[in-house]
């Protein structure tokens, strides 16, 4: 049978200290990442408050006047932190820049990265999307133990790459449609470059996920599910075991052109010096090696260029 929405799975089956619950969860997931590649996940570590606490603050940022805002974008960081504003992204092999504007929030302490841009205007934006940032770090840590036992390693194999890693939190805002997009849409076609996506529910409907089969299907996750999906590193690094699934934001129908659009994915992203190498258990007469050897520093830099964010 065709799937018609994204599979649902619960993260209390893998925290509950039952080894069959917790199997349960490594199961449903590993083989939902294995069809579609998108899955939605419920008792996730982000409480209800703080989700309302993180749009409050988001849709305050982008009702700014847009000399505020543009002084937050910071030349030379490639849209690594801070602001990028309207148009300037598009998806791989497209010209057209996306209808969206967003932010950018990264490690802290930053270490090897750059640091996180300060918006002297909102007392609270900072310590609220910091506050999001671990909670979504922390799920996407558990989600990526269970991947590590569906695969055949040791749960925590990922555990030492993404602890203090290259992960970003985004709040885009897509604004109300004024006139016919010339070719643009909310968000093109795309994988995303990362290991996984971790994405609270946005504020109206678009989200489509692209089937095996060819066909688009509307991803509608319950209120209180994030939807998480494999990115293209975790898909080159375990060889197409596991699927990055292209997937868009469609724009809405012409009578809700005048509504905004808030969304808020967490791209999580090992440490630079992560090997994507194919895992040997991901490999087999069936299934050779299908990539070269490669580091996530190196990968993220040659799409980042691909999709108009940095230069060669």
């Amino acid at each position: 049978m065709a799937i018609t929405n994204i599979p649902s799975v619960n993260l209390a089956d893998f925290t509950s200290g039952d080894d069959s619950r917790k199997q349960k969860f490594v199961e449903e997931i590993g083989k939902a990442y294995e069809e579609i590649g998108f899955v939605a996940l419920k008792n996730h570590f982000l409480s209800e408050d703080l989700v309302g606490e993180l749009y409050k603050e988001i849709k305050a940022f982008f009702d700014l006047p847009v000399d505020i805002k543009s002084k937050y974008e910071i030349e030379g960081l490639a849209g690594q932190r801070g602001y990028i504003s309207f148009g300037k992204e598009h998806a791989k092999g497209k010209k057209e820049g996306d209808l969206k504007e967003f932010w950018h929030f990264g490690q802290e302490p930053a270490g090897d990265f750059p640091e996180n841009v300060h918006v002297e205007e909102l007392q609270d934006f900072n310590h609220t999307g910091m506050e999001a940032y671990r909670m979504l770090e922390k799920t996407g840590m558990y989600v990526l133990k269970a991947l590590a036992l569906y695969i055949g390693l040791e749960e925590d194999y990922f555990d030492k790459w993404v602890t203090n890693g290259n992960s970003i939190l985004r709040p885009i805002h897509y604004p109300p449609i004024t006139e016919e997009p010339k070719g643009a849409v909310r968000a093109g076609a795309h994988g995303d470059i990362n290991l996984i996506t971790l994405l609270m529910g946005a504020s109206t409907g678009g989200l489509q996920v692209l089937r095996k089969d060819g066909e688009w299907i509307d991803a509608i996750p319950a209120e209180d599910e994030l939807v998480i999906n494999v990115g293209d590193m975790l898909e080159r690094h375990t060889n197409n075991k596991l699927r990055s699934t292209i997937h868009r934001v469609v724009n809405p129908p012409k009578e809700e052109w005048d509504k905004p659009r808030y969304s808020i994915p967490f791209f999580m992203h090992p440490r630079s010096e992560m090997p994507l190498n194919c895992l040997e258990e991901c490999i087999d007469e069936e299934h050779p090696k299908q990539y070269e050897d490669i580091t996530a520093g190196e990968f993220l830099h040659q799409r980042l260029v691909e999709i108009g964010l940095a230069k060669k």
